[in-house]
């Protein structure tokens, strides 16, 4: 090989470890946001103020426009959220995303501006609810098992329409009965990221009521 094809040859390549250098360096790139961090962590507040519905990570991410991959947006939620802890309102974080809400002990004093008297869910409703919360997926027979008592078509048709339950499929056995389980909607308005995160039985009733000022 002539001395000119061996300099021409030598010239097209990267060292490993300059090119491990090189491809950092555009991931890094490819990372950096296009906005400054500071008026990020704005848009973030008043997209998070001006809903009512949890927003998604992937979607405060995807309006940043910052790749899946980057953590700037998390840390600016907790950024946030540790300049709104002491605080009327928190931001929280729930199954389906990121969400900014009045905190428990301020509702008190909020329902004196809608003093109407809010209905509370029946014992058997509750009952109904921990026992798919806690077990699922089950069938109303094995409701109807654990309580000891036929469980009323009403009853599972509420916690349905609030949707905190669902049909997720049926059991494969004679006559194929539905199954049910709790659905992220529950987990939302108990504040809870995760079914991990379940109270004690007992606490249930009073995280619905403090979650759920509509409750019906």
């Amino acid at each position: 090989m002539s001395e000119q094809a061996t300099e021409s040859t030598q010239s097209n390549i990267v060292p490993l470890n300059e090119a491990a250098a090189t491809t950092e360096l555009d991931l890094q790139q490819d990372a950096a946001p296009s906005i400054e961090p500071a008026l990020l962590k704005n848009i973030l507040e008043a997209a998070l103020m001006t809903t009512q519905e949890p927003i998604a990570l992937a979607d405060l991410k995807k309006m940043a426009g910052l790749s899946q991959g980057s953590k700037l947006v998390e840390e600016l939620l907790a950024q946030l959220a540790e300049e709104y802890s002491k605080r009327g309102i928190e931001l929280t974080q729930v199954a389906s995303g990121w969400r900014f809400r009045s905190r428990p002990e301020m509702q008190e004093y909020l329902g004196r501006l809608n003093p109407q008297k809010q209905p509370r869910y029946s014992r058997a409703v509750m009952e109904t609810l921990a026992i798919i919360a806690y077990r699922q997926p089950v069938t109303r027979g094995d409701i109807e098992e654990i309580r000891g008592v036929t469980v009323a078509s009403p009853i599972l048709k509420t916690l349905e329409a609030r949707n905190w339950i669902e049909v997720i499929g049926t059991r494969d056995v004679p006559g194929k009965p539905e199954l049910f389980a709790t659905t992220q909607q529950l987990l939302d308005d108990l504040n809870l990221r995760s079914l991990h995160e379940l109270p004690e039985l007992e606490e249930m009733g009073n995280l619905i009521e403090q979650g759920t000022p509509d409750a019906a």
